[in-house]
């Protein structure tokens, strides 16, 4: 770590390590920010994002002010990102959509087709008012289906690509979503059951828990040498990810992002394991690597973020998410709910949807344990079927199609 002048201004430069100690440091000042202030447990901000964009707010503060620039080494940053998205893989067992029955298959479907919808109707939205329509998929299913972590993996590959600002338009896009999905949850379930008249009566369909579904087993345990094993087939999965992703743009010219890679590989490993049972996979170990990698790859993402690029993006910006929340409110009212049968579950249901329709799964658990908690009927096939596809299932499509989106339209 070190200073400099730079045309007059000081420029502290960070090292990696310095870099990964401020972005740990901001991690759990993050935690202790979100205990204290209930707006944040409210509406489910990560700690990443508490901490993270509160240092780059300060760091927009001493840019306009003149008083110092930082420059950042984050050579782990795409580690980390990569490890994430290659634990969401391990996740990704095709089995456990049997657990969810026809309720699960239309869930999910609809999830996929949201993720293209979103980033159709961003990439129109954004051409409609003169901007690059790249921007207007980063503010459609990268950072609303996406959430923050899709945010943070996908702004820096549209900037590889030449789309400036799409990081911070991407970081904003979610964090709009986060709040907005969590205040209109609830709004929704109560406006579709009085409308409907929806009698409030839960399915008596038996359902497994979404830690069982997974293969979170209560009988594992986390301990060093079981955690060691899943690091290291985490690591061999991410290499393997990522020569298959530099063959394929070799071969083909199609950019595919190693973490994508990684997450199809390890989605590929999983169901030939389910099927073969080479290794026992520990869900434990695996979720505490997932925690740790999106914890520090996202606090990295958010405290170098230019919130500066946003300058000339505001209005547009606004006026494209203000739209993708109409059109995914109306999807979920009209088309949704009539799908799933228009009945108790099928309410809940479309309460998680605007939560990681618009921010992410927390947001989605959270909106349906308010509707339950208010109506006094736990909806499990809910709680199974929401957080099963949008923090596992939706991936598998829901990814590859940001790909497609941002090298169709920055190509």
């Amino acid at each position: 770590m070190e200073f400099e002048v730079v045309k007059g201004i000081l420029v502290l430069k960070m090292d990696m390590i310095a870099t990964t100690a401020l972005a740990g440091l901001l991690l759990v000042m993050g935690y202790w920010l979100r205990n204290k202030v209930d707006f944040f447990n409210r509406f489910c901000i990560p700690a990443p994002v508490i901490g993270g964009f509160a240092f780059a707010l300060l760091a927009l503060i001493f840019k306009e002010t003149g008083v110092v620039n930082f420059n950042f080494t984050t050579s782990l940053q795409s580690p980390f990102m990569i490890a994430f998205f290659t634990t969401v893989g391990l996740g990704g067992s095709l089995a456990l959509m049997k657990q969810g029955g026809k309720a699960l298959l239309i869930y999910l479907f609809f999830c996929w087709f949201i993720s293209i919808f979103q980033n159709t109707f961003g990439a129109a939205l954004a051409s409609a008012f003169g901007i690059n329509p790249v921007l207007g998929v980063m503010a459609g299913a990268v950072s609303l289906e996406g959430g923050h972590g899709a945010a943070a993996a996908f702004g820096p590959t549209a900037e590889a690509l030449g789309v400036k600002g799409a990081t911070a338009v991407a970081i904003a896009s979610a964090t709009f979503g986060l709040i907005a999905g969590g205040l209109l949850g609830g709004p929704v379930a109560k406006f579709l059951i009085e409308k409907n008249h929806v009698v409030v009566e839960a399915s008596k369909e038996h359902f497994t828990s979404f830690e069982e579904a997974v293969g979170g087993a209560s009988e594992e345990t986390i301990e060093s040498k079981g955690l060691i094993r899943m690091m290291v087939l985490v690591l061999v999965v991410m290499a393997i990810g990522a020569l298959v992703s530099g063959k394929l743009k070799v071969a083909t010219g199609f950019d595919l992002p190693g973490y994508v890679g990684a997450m199809i590989i390890a989605v590929i490993f999983r169901n030939i394991n389910d099927q073969f049972n080479m290794l026992k996979i520990n869900m434990k170990n695996i979720d505490l690597m997932a925690d740790v990698s999106i914890g520090m790859f996202l606090t990295m993402a958010m405290m170098t973020l230019r919130i500066w690029d946003l300058y000339d993006l505001a209005l547009p910006l606004i006026s494209i998410l203000v739209l993708q929340t109409i059109a995914l409110t109306l999807l979920a009212v009209f088309v949704l709910f009539r799908l799933l049968g228009k009945d108790y579950d099928a309410v809940v249901i479309c309460a998680g949807l605007m939560g990681h329709g618009l921010g992410a799964t927390p947001n989605a658990v959270a909106n349906m344990g308010a509707v339950c908690e208010h109506y006094n009927v736990m909806s499990y096939k809910a709680f199974l079927i929401v957080p099963l596809c949008g923090a596992v299932l939706i991936d598998l499509v829901g990814l590859p199609c940001i790909v497609w989106f941002i090298n169709h339209f920055a190509g």
